[in-house]
């Protein structure tokens, strides 16, 4: 028997497999696209998670003092990147701080105490999920604080935010931005899901009825506090998954940490994006 012969009787190994392989996945195809989706997102994210441990590293070493806020309308995903940015992370090293309303004793109290005594000591990040721009923002819209106290807020806040970069605070300031559909969608899901529920609030619910309220005072937050020493960073959070991944990648460029691969911190000019964009934006 030839040479060419042997070859013919063998079986194709590939077209083999292919059709129990098909046979598999009929009927599955979108949960099988949604899973390859969820490995390419994790194939890029598990590095950018490992630059994280690196910079953590860098900032116990160094006793730095890391302040990372998180701002944004409701079900913008700034909870989601926080809780991406900590999986890995020493809880020893990094908080998050997300405060309540305040007590009837802090209400007595100047408006920034409340934060002031969350900053970091040295050789600690601190996550803000949501900070003191709740005053401009939703005790603005929703009537929680007077006309007067949101203008003593925006003539003290420049020099509050000075301050604590002089004394060695590394402020990054995050404004997370989602449109008015993404926003109704999430708020649906919660709605129906068991294990998001608790996610809703009574503010939540007024946040779509009030849509163009939060608009007018973000607008006005930006204009006056995008501070040339502490300027803000917009994500834009349609996408959550691509928002968490730029997030990262923008904090992980603003350090000279030991070890940085800078090769992976390419932002998306599409989810991080100027200021000037966001003021006025629907």
């Amino acid at each position: 028997m030839s040479t060419n012969d042997k070859t013919s009787d063998t079986p194709d190994t590939g077209k083999a497999l292919k059709k129990p392989i098909e046979d598999l996945i009929r009927g599955r195809e979108k949960e099988v696209v949604r899973l390859l989706r969820e490995q390419d997102y994790l194939n890029i994210l598990t590095p950018l998670q490992q630059e994280l441990v690196k910079l953590q590293q860098w900032v116990v070493a160094n006793k730095q003092k890391v302040v990372i806020l998180f701002e944004g309308r409701d079900a913008a995903g700034k909870g989601g990147t926080i809780k991406r940015f900590m999986e890995f992370l020493s809880p020893r090293v990094c908080r998050i701080v997300a405060l309540e309303k305040p007590t009837e004793q802090e209400r007595t109290q100047w408006y920034f105490q409340r934060y002031i005594k969350q900053l970091p000591h040295g050789g600690e990040i601190l996550f803000f999920d949501r900070s003191w721009y709740n005053r401009p923002g939703v005790e603005t819209v929703m009537g929680f604080c007077t006309p007067e106290q949101t203008e003593v807020f925006y003539r003290q806040l420049p020099k509050v935010e000075e301050m604590l970069i002089e004394s060695g605070v590394h402020l990054i300031k995050f404004w997370f931005s989602v449109d008015r559909k993404s926003q109704e969608e999430r708020f649906s899901s919660r709605e129906t899901n068991p294990l998001k529920v608790w996610k809703l609030s009574p503010v939540d619910k007024e946040a779509q009825a009030k849509w163009d309220d939060y608009s007018k005072a973000r607008d006005v937050m930006l204009k006056k506090t995008n501070l040339k020493f502490a300027p803000w960073t917009v994500v834009r959070s349609d996408d959550k998954k691509l928002a968490r991944i730029n997030a990262i990648r923008h904090v992980l460029s603003r350090f000279d940490y030991d070890g940085k691969k800078a090769s992976l911190l390419k932002l998306d000019s599409g989810i991080i994006t100027p200021v000037s964009e966001e003021i006025g934006r629907s």
